[in-house]
């Protein structure tokens, strides 16, 4: 059974930097794309997880999706929405139901 999710909002590690202009939509749009995944595989597997623990990650995601735009404007975006994106992945492993074979 994967593991139950114990935080409600979405920490950024270190300390704020600043923005640095319009978003690549691209990146956004991947990113948004990587995070429906992790909401699917939630979804798929919600009955291995508490309905407590699917309300945070469901909160945690909306979170993410709508800051996306102010995040990819960071100029460590990467380094934070990759970090957000491995938690995510410690919840739901969604990689290990992907086909390995499947190319984006």
């Amino acid at each position: 059974m994967p593991p139950k999710i114990h935080q409600s909002t979405v920490e950024l590690a270190g300390s704020p930097r600043p923005l640095c202009g319009a978003p690549c939509q691209c990146l956004a749009e991947f990113y948004r794309e990587e995070f429906r995944k992790h909401h699917s595989c939630l979804e798929q597997h919600r009955e291995y997880y508490s309905a407590y623990a699917i309300s945070q990650a469901e909160e945690a995601i909306g979170d993410v999706m709508q800051r996306i735009e102010e995040l990819c404007r960071r100029d460590d975006a990467c380094e934070i929405v990759g970090q957000l994106l491995r938690k995510f992945e410690s919840v739901t492993r969604l990689s290990s139901f992907e086909d390995p074979r499947k190319f984006n």
